[in-house]
């Protein structure tokens, strides 16, 4: 068949760049490629299709159905209907002459000319409708554009007012068109092809939204006080973010993309090079070329190397991490030393792989598997230090601008300052490790915006501590307040999404146990500073532990593995922690009191162990959902270690199974009547908290024992 006769219509030509237009197309499309590819069936006289004029009648019910309702939509378009009316027209036109062409074709479907000519038309009516579908959503972008324009109109008189009715006045206006223009471009966002064009619109109406608020209370404070420098540069800032907003969703209704958003691309850098050098070690050994590969390998690898002694020399590192990271850096180098000098030794002896190459090649993969697992954890080691009480450096600056401290204001800002930048710092090392493009992108967004957020919440800090009586600069301070908040969280959960949960319940794990022991150790030195300070940690980490898995847990379906996983959370958050926090409270005050006797060592150490306990179950919990190959390919034996070697709880003085096996010795000795009673509230326990048998066995003990009761 000649090329003029198969039907070949391209509609990204027209550039479509909605669904809408492309799903209204479709059945057009269908019933025109099924005409065109429509035979004469054998049987049937001067081979003439039966089915032929039923696709005709549909081709033309269709077309008609086009100009009808593209003759409604100009008539309710007054702006556009010239435009409109000469689309429909072209349809109307080109749907006669497809009319005519097809017709032809189905009386006589085995001539070659005529199937051309009716391939032709399909063609024309095909592009003809794909013009009169997009000037109607033509239709829907001049509403959008228009509606952009009454925002900014309305936005540049509200900057203009003077007083603060005014500006109230012109807000409540400003704030009705916002609502509007926001309500179109989310529809236009759902409509867009383009995931870039949708990002861009979303994240512009999330910044319409955010700033919305900070808006009125910016602007009325610096009507208030337009002698601070910081209430002028409060409003300047949420007018810039308004205005970029706008011209953000003016770009995309334009179909541009935004410049901003490629700065947010390129997803883990890090992990991307570790792809890249794990692919290059492994090639046909005659391939290999001994004066070239082995200089570019290892100038590859020292590239990793040098980004991993980064994160290794990064404050915020443990010390044992550290040493890890170094360890399988060195482990890295001599296992591509001995890949190379095996493929050097094939190519000598011109042999295919052999066993010894083979392994090297695992080997080598395997070590980079370990330097990447440590990568990651030294990676979630920040994240479980930074992402903790958060709030806190803010509560702080705040308290002391409501004072009216301006000293305190400005050391304190510093202090908020150097948070913010860690969390960036921390959120970029995250990005690094990461091979999900989308999690990265708004990890990176969440990041930038508060890098920009953080010097306008000093600001509004300074206000306040400027005029501590002023209701307005202590609204102003409110509404950045819950901004900061806001994005934080936002920062906070996304860099979640991009950190596998295996690794942070690994790391939260490991931290759990060294505060748990500094606690123990605060105990035991009578120190009611740290002792307080490490249990805030303490609680603040296990309620990061609840909260990612949590919200982790909301990806499954209901069934027995959730339930378990939730359950052990829950114990650990309402009563593990509770109990713990309750014996802090008790301990903090007698060594404040100087009534040390009050305090009974055994039992706080023992809530102490079961918070550590607590954890490892919610781990152990998470981990029964996982594959003996997920497990084996991505936990960490080094955890294991860890459990094995410090389960000796500090003041304890005893491995927990000596402890274990002590109590048994001592309950075999007691009078039937105490075992009937252990064993029933071992029952109880089990039964109430879910902890399993050794809490239950814990709990009945110390209520029995002389001096042990909790």
């Amino acid at each position: 068949m000649a090329a003029s006769s198969v039907l070949k219509w391209d509609p990204k030509s027209l550039e479509i760049r909605t669904r809408t237009v492309e799903k209204t197309l479709e059945p057009l499309v269908i019933q025109v490629t099924t005409l065109v590819n429509a035979k004469g069936v054998p049987g049937h006289l001067k081979g003439k299709s039966k089915r032929g004029p039923i696709l005709v009648q549909t081709v033309e019910r269709a077309t008609a159905d086009f100009v009808l309702k593209g003759e409604q939509i100009a008539n309710a378009n007054l702006e556009m209907r010239n435009e409109l009316l000469t689309a429909v027209e072209g349809v109307r036109q080109t749907g006669d002459v497809m009319s005519v062409a097809s017709k032809e074709f189905v009386n006589d479907p085995c001539t070659t000319a005529k199937r051309a000519n009716m391939v032709r038309a399909a063609r024309n009516l095909l592009s003809a409708v794909a013009r009169l579908l997009i000037l109607a959503d033509e239709v829907d972008v001049r509403k959008l554009i228009k509606s952009l324009h009454l925002v900014e109109a309305n936005l540049e008189r509200f900057r203009n007012a003077t007083s603060q009715q005014e500006l109230v006045e012109q807000y409540q206006v400003f704030n009705s068109t916002v609502g509007d223009l926001t309500m179109k471009a989310a529809l236009r966002q759902r409509e867009l092809k383009d995931p870039r064009m949708r990002d861009d619109l979303a994240s512009a109406r999330a910044m319409l939204k955010k700033n919305s608020l900070m808006l009125l209370t910016a602007s009325k404070a610096y009507v208030r006080h337009p002698e601070l420098p910081e209430a002028r540069e409060n409003r300047d800032f949420v007018f810039k973010q308004v205005c970029e907003a706008v011209k953000s969703i003016s770009n995309v209704a334009r179909g541009e993309r935004g410049v901003d958003g490629a700065r947010f691309d390129n997803a883990g850098d890090l992990a991307a090079l570790l792809d890249a050098f794990d692919e290059s070690v492994v090639m046909d050994p005659h391939n290999y070329r001994e004066a070239t590969m082995r200089a570019e390998l290892e100038k590859a690898l020292e590239g990793i190397i040098s980004r991993a002694a980064f994160m290794a020399d990064s404050p915020c590192t443990r010390d044992d991490r550290r040493e890890r990271i170094v360890a399988e850096c060195n482990s890295v180098r001599q296992a591509l030393q001995d890949l190379l000098t095996e493929y050097m030794d094939t190519v000598k002896s011109r042999a295919g792989s052999s066993a010894e190459l083979d392994y090297a090649v695992e080997h080598m993969t395997r070590k980079t598997k370990d330097l990447r697992r440590q990568l990651r954890k030294a990676v979630v080691d920040h994240v479980s230090d930074s992402f903790l009480e958060t709030n806190v450096p803010l509560l702080v600056l705040i308290e002391a601008a409501q004072a009216g401290d301006q000293a305190e204001v400005e050391e304190y800002s510093h202090v908020f300052s150097e948070h913010a930048e860690k969390l960036v710092e921390v959120a970029t090392l995250a990005c690094s490790m990461s091979d999900q493009d989308d999690g990265v992108r708004m990890v990176r967004y969440a990041a930038a915006q508060i890098e920009a957020l953080c010097p306008q919440v000093v600001n509004a800090a300074r206000i306040l501590a400027a005029r501590p009586k002023s209701k307005i600069a202590q609204e102003n301070m409110d509404a950045f307040k819950l901004s900061w908040e806001n994005q934080v969280r936002i920062l906070t959960e996304a860099v979640d999404d991009i950190t596998t949960i295996d690794d942070f319940l690994a790391v939260s794990e490991s931290h759990i146990l060294e505060d748990v022991n500094k606690c123990v150790l605060a105990l035991q030195e009578r120190d009611a500073d740290t002792l307080d300070r490490t249990a805030g940690a303490i609680r603040g980490r296990t309620a990061r532990v609840c909260n990612v898995v949590e919200a982790e847990m909301e990806n499954y379906e209901d069934n027995v593995y959730k339930k378990r996983v939730v359950d052990s959370a829950v114990v650990l958050r309402d009563h593990v922690i509770l109990n713990f926090i309750q014996r802090v409270h008790v301990a903090v005050e007698a060594f404040g009191s100087g009534n040390v006797g009050a305090v009974n060592d055994i039992d706080f150490i023992e809530s102490a162990r079961m918070v550590y306990e607590g954890i490892r179950e919610v781990r152990k919990s998470v981990l029964m959902g996982r594959s003996a190959e997920e497990i084996e390919s991505e936990s960490d034996l080094e955890e294991e270690e860890i459990y094995e070697s410090k389960s000796k709880i500090a003041g304890f003085g005893e491995n927990q199974s000596e402890v274990d096996n002590s109590r048994a010795r001592m309950m075999t000795q007691w009078p039937e009547e105490d075992k009937k009673k252990i064993a029933a509230q071992v029952r109880l326990s089990w039964d109430d908290c879910g902890m399993g048998l050794f809490t239950g066995l814990s709990c009945a003990y110390n209520q029995h024992v002389p001096g042990q009761a909790s």
